[in-house]
């Protein structure tokens, strides 16, 4: 099984704990997405090469937002070059390839990190909650 899979497994092994103490959780949900969400926008500000600062400037998160069962926050960079300082681009003279830049991969390692933050969050969660109902 992948690191994925298994960080995927560990949250939906707490959520569900969770839901079990609680009932609800979509305010924990939102609660911890926007902790994490906002932890990885400061980790990529810090991981985003600098030249102008305006690539760094550009990463913004929205707040969570609940859609039925599902809770998401999205973060971008509204720089129109923001791919390519990520996955890397060609370097193309008079039509003809000279040569290729790689990329940073700021957002994959960026967000590795913010699904193992998920499972720390999501135990910190479960423990505290542990303490209040005394369990």
């Amino acid at each position: 099984m992948n690191n994925t899979r298994r960080n995927i497994a560990e949250i939906i092994r707490f959520r569900n704990e969770l839901k079990r103490m609680l009932g609800d959780i979509s305010e924990i949900d939102k609660k911890i997405l926007n902790r994490v969400g906002n932890k990885t926008v400061r980790r990529l500000k810090e991981t985003t090469p600098v030249d102008t600062g305006f690539l760094r400037r550009s990463w913004k998160a929205d707040p969570a937002v609940q859609y039925g069962n599902k809770t998401e926050k999205v973060i971008v960079n509204t720089a129109d070059y923001a791919s390519y300082v990520n996955y890397g681009h060609r370097i193309v003279r008079n039509g003809a390839t000279v040569g290729f830049v790689e990329g940073n991969f700021m957002l994959e390692r960026a967000l590795s990190q913010a699904e193992r933050d998920l499972i720390t969050e999501f135990e910190a969660e479960v423990r505290r909650v542990n303490r209040e109902h005394g369990n």
